[in-house]
């Protein structure tokens, strides 16, 4: 599944407002993991999971961009995103946009998403999703992707091996 059999470009907006493409984290490795703000346990472990991988790598780190891509747009504007990153995971960019925006690059991804009754939930439904984390290399091209059930030591073990092939053009 290498090159772009996964992945491609799109055009979404930031948890700041701001219009962002794929273009924008060229130059940088990417780590992608699908979800939404009202995600009551695999996004939260998911996210804090990846936060403790980028923890463990170090100075590595700091050329892999964490990217949290809503399924659920009419929720999670980009205020609702920043709130809920910004503290617990404030290295995440979380990106948002019009549900067809979102239904593509879920589907360029092969991420399943879709809406269910809920109703513990005040507003009446949940959005069972994918829980992979995907791994971009610096021209936005597919390297890899992780389970929900790797450990944040394995995850960045991972990460590190990819990225350092990646580097060295063995990929």
């Amino acid at each position: 599944m290498k090159g772009n059999a996964i992945g491609s470009g799109f055009a979404l907006t930031d948890h700041f407002g701001k219009s962002v493409t794929e273009a924008d984290y060229k130059g940088q490795f990417a780590l992608i993991f699908f979800g939404f703000t009202h995600c009551k346990l695999v996004c939260p472990r998911a996210l804090t999971r990846i936060s403790e991988a980028l923890d463990l790598l170090g100075d590595q780190a700091a050329n892999i961009k964490p990217l949290y891509v809503t399924v659920d747009p009419e929720r999670d504007t980009p205020d609702v995103m920043r709130n809920f990153l910004e503290t617990p995971w404030p290295r995440f960019t979380g990106l948002t946009g019009k549900r067809e925006a979102i239904d593509q690059v879920r589907a360029a991804f092969k991420v399943f998403a879709t809406k269910v009754a809920d109703p513990s939930d005040p507003e009446g439904y949940d959005m069972p999703h994918t829980a992979l984390t995907y791994l971009m290399d610096a021209r936005f091209q597919y390297l890899a992707h992780y389970p929900d059930t790797m450990d944040a030591a394995r995850l960045a073990q991972e990460l590190c091996r990819e990225t350092a092939q990646s580097r060295k053009g063995l990929k």
